[in-house]
């Protein structure tokens, strides 16, 4: 039986996270903890036998731990793995993992040298729709990937629980970025993975088309080049719905993403193929349904029972892109480079 701590019970915690560990049986959420006091009383009525702790630091210095799993806001990301990596402890956190290369590589080096797991949430590969996408392309389905086409269309950002003093995710000293941090790592680990390369090269242009008064962009367009395939990229929360929608091009053929729906063209020869893939990709933010993959992967890099790297790595790629597309959209919308390589 692990023991785990959960640090920050906003939405995703509760929602997703400990309702995830609560349905294992080699598992024990032990403690849990919150700048918020009032949060104490979600801990009790969904764990109950768990221990609150007033502090992150209480919390990794008194209560006996195998890991941590941080669901707090992208800031204080850094500064809470690196305690708990210092401890000898797992690590499992929210994306963004970090803002910056500069954050993560000593981050990544402090991992391997205590031999812990730093391992980010990243739940979209374990969406139905987007696994059997993969399937589909790895069967050789559509031929060679070419393209890729992804637009999430959103109305607002998600919704943090407590926002009487705003929403965290359009406060750049607290998120970091606005629409392109919150689901543009998404996209940057979902299309190479589809691509089956390395990228290249990303440009992007970054607005306001909506809230103006933000200090945030509402708006991404992203283009990201591989050696023979490219991604165009739309994201926004100023749209007047709600959708996400998707188009993987190959040289035999297309997939078609339309939220809950998979669709297989043959570029005229034979039918249509379609498949039901619910939940849609634009059902609420926490996706409770999609962590249990993220947590038997977690667990199993930390015993032993899988190897240790790959989560890393395309945390890497997603910094290096997002850095990478800010460049970009401070120099106009040229093309920069893309380094993602963990030394």
């Amino acid at each position: 039986m692990l023991r785990g701590a959960i640090i920050g019970l906003g939405n995703v915690a509760v929602h997703g996270h400990v309702p995830g560990w609560l349905r294992r049986r080699d598992v024990q959420i032990v403690a849990a903890t919150d700048s918020r006091p009032e949060q104490r009383a979600q801990l009790k009525a969904l764990a109950p036998d768990a221990r609150w702790c007033a502090t992150a630091d209480e919390l990794l210095a008194e209560a006996p731990l195998d890991f941590v799993d941080i669901c707090t806001p992208p800031s204080s990301h850094a500064s809470l793995i690196q305690s708990a990596l210092e401890r000898d402890l797992h690590v499992l956190c929210e994306k963004p993992l970090v803002g910056s290369l500069d954050d993560l590589m000593p981050l990544a080096r402090l991992a391997e040298k205590t031999g812990r797991v730093l391992h980010t949430v990243h739940n979209w590969h374990h969406a139905p729709i987007v696994r059997r996408t993969a399937e589909l392309i790895r069967e050789g389905r559509i031929g060679a990937v070419t393209r890729v086409v992804w637009h999430t269309f959103r109305t607002r950002p998600a919704v943090t629980g407590d926002e009487s003093n705003g929403n965290w995710r359009v406060d750049p000293a607290v998120a970091g970025g606005g629409v392109l941090t919150d689901h543009g790592w998404h996209v940057f680990y979902v299309v190479p993975r589809w691509i089956g390369q390395s990228p290249r090269s990303v440009s992007a242009r970054l607005e306001r088309r909506r809230h103006l008064g933000w200090d945030v962009e509402d708006t991404a367009t992203v283009r990201v080049s591989f050696s023979s395939a490219t991604a165009e990229i739309v994201l926004t929360w100023a749209s007047d719905e709600r959708k996400n929608w998707a188009e993987v091009s190959g040289t035999s053929g297309r997939l078609e993403l339309q939220d809950d729906t998979l669709v297989l063209r043959h570029n005229g020869h034979g039918s249509d193929e379609r498949w039901r893939c619910p939940p849609a990709m634009s059902t609420g933010s926490h996706h409770p349904d999609w962590f249990d993959a993220v947590a038997e992967q977690f667990l199993a890099e930390a015993g032993g029972r899988a190897p240790r790297g790959g989560n890393l790595a395309e945390a890497s790629l997603c910094v290096a892109l997002e850095h990478g597309a800010r460049a970009s959209n401070r120099d106009g919308g040229r093309e920069v480079a893309v380094c993602a390589t963990l030394t």
